[in-house]
């Protein structure tokens, strides 16, 4: 039987998508007749998965376990994994869990087969983030650990162009993320005119919402039944920065308000007219597919990898800037409410065609299998 482990520092919701699609995908390759454990930090507040073996490893009480993540008891558990032929599939960069797999293939050998995917965290923009503290962590571990890989995990062709921009050489592995299609209860009858933008996710500046503040503030005269919603979990102190935004440049219909889980984000995708992700990078922007499935048409800018927005007519994807998203903004709030529910229909038909997790743990497990008996590697995987 194919047995591999998941590892990632963090399930935590308000960590973004990897707390959910780590999880997702373990479940997705379980059903494909796979053993398959999640290693993960403890945290107070960690999701758990349901369906498939999840379990917590203390951090170190030192410095290195309270920065780094560093935890003796998860290392001499994949340690124990590796030596029963697990397949190691580690998530993110920047912290020990990420370094584990690879010192462990070092010391235990070649037999050892180590996945790494970086979620979008080898973009140009992510790796300005605390650049200061990356380059050297990059440098003395990181790059090492990721060249130890026998593959690494690109969700979208960027982030396979990001990942040869680091000079890295190893087979790659492009396989999307899947997203779950819930169950859609009919919308009730609009008893006003109120329309709603959202943006859902991180409230973090590396998603460009002081733009998106920036272009609504331009429009918002012009649409005098719409409002703009930002939800998520803030950090650096940014949700009072885009606040303090919003009232020096005098727009009155923006709310930046708390993260919201489960059936409540559905009900709030459900509630938007229109969602908006204007992000500087995203290997994969899961919120995108998370509107598309509840049927909200979508405007990104071409820093997350969907073209496929234009091409499935269900969206607009965009150059970067505050006057692009201004003109999209205004074109998109001047369609038709009956062709802006027509564009998330098509949306969620693409979701449901192209990103059902049957077909993405299909593929992973490709990978897997190709990994343990060599031979021609499997459709998703580039060797140039």
């Amino acid at each position: 039987m194919l047995t591999c482990v998941q590892i990632i520092a963090s399930l935590a919701p308000e960590g973004g998508g990897p707390s959910y699609t780590v999880p997702a995908l373990s479940d997705a390759i379980a059903a494909q007749d796979a053993q398959v454990t999640i290693r993960t930090l403890a945290s107070a507040r960690s999701s758990i998965p349901g369906g498939c073996r999840c379990e917590t490893h203390r951090r170190s009480p030192t410095i290195f376990g309270r920065l780094l993540g560093a935890s003796p008891t998860l290392h001499e558990a994949l340690r124990a994994d590796a030596r029963e032929g697990a397949i190691l599939h580690t998530n993110g960069l920047w912290l020990m869990p990420n370094i584990y797999p690879a010192h462990i293939k070092k010391r235990l050998g070649a037999n050892v087969r180590v996945v790494h995917s970086p979620h979008g965290m080898l973009g140009s923009a992510a790796l300005k983030i605390s650049g200061w503290k990356k380059r050297p962590f990059w440098w003395l571990l990181q790059r090492s650990a990721l060249e130890a890989a026998d593959c690494l995990h690109a969700t979208a062709m960027s982030e396979y162009e990001e990942i040869r921009a680091a000079g890295l050489r190893n087979p790659v592995a492009v396989i999307p993320n899947g997203i779950d299609l819930p169950n859609l209860n009919p919308l009730p009858a609009r008893i006003d005119s109120a329309r709603t933008v959202l943006s859902l996710g991180r409230i973090h500046p590396k998603k460009g919402l002081d733009r998106l503040i920036r272009a609504w503030a331009m429009i918002e005269s012009d649409f005098v039944d719409w409002s703009l919603r930002i939800v998520g979990p803030p950090e650096v102190n940014h949700d009072q920065e885009l606040r303090t935004l919003a009232l020096e440049l005098g727009a009155q219909r923006i709310a930046v308000e708390n993260p919201v889980y489960g059936s409540a984000k559905l009900k709030v995708y459900r509630s938007a007219d229109l969602f908006v992700l204007p992000t500087f990078n995203e290997n994969f922007a899961i919120s995108v597919a998370e509107a598309l499935a509840a049927q909200v048409p979508v405007i990104s800018t071409k820093g997350a990898p969907w073209a496929g927005l234009e091409t499935e007519r269900c969206g607009w994807w965009i150059d970067h800037g505050v006057e692009p998203l201004a003109a999209a903004l205004r074109r998109a709030m001047t369609v038709a409410p009956e062709e802006r529910r027509a564009m998330g229909a098509r949306g969620r038909a693409w979701m449901a065609r192209d990103f059902g997790w049957d077909r993405i743990a299909k593929d992973m497990v490709e990978v897997y299998q190709w990994l343990n008996a060599g031979g021609s590697p499997p459709p998703a995987v580039r060797l140039d």
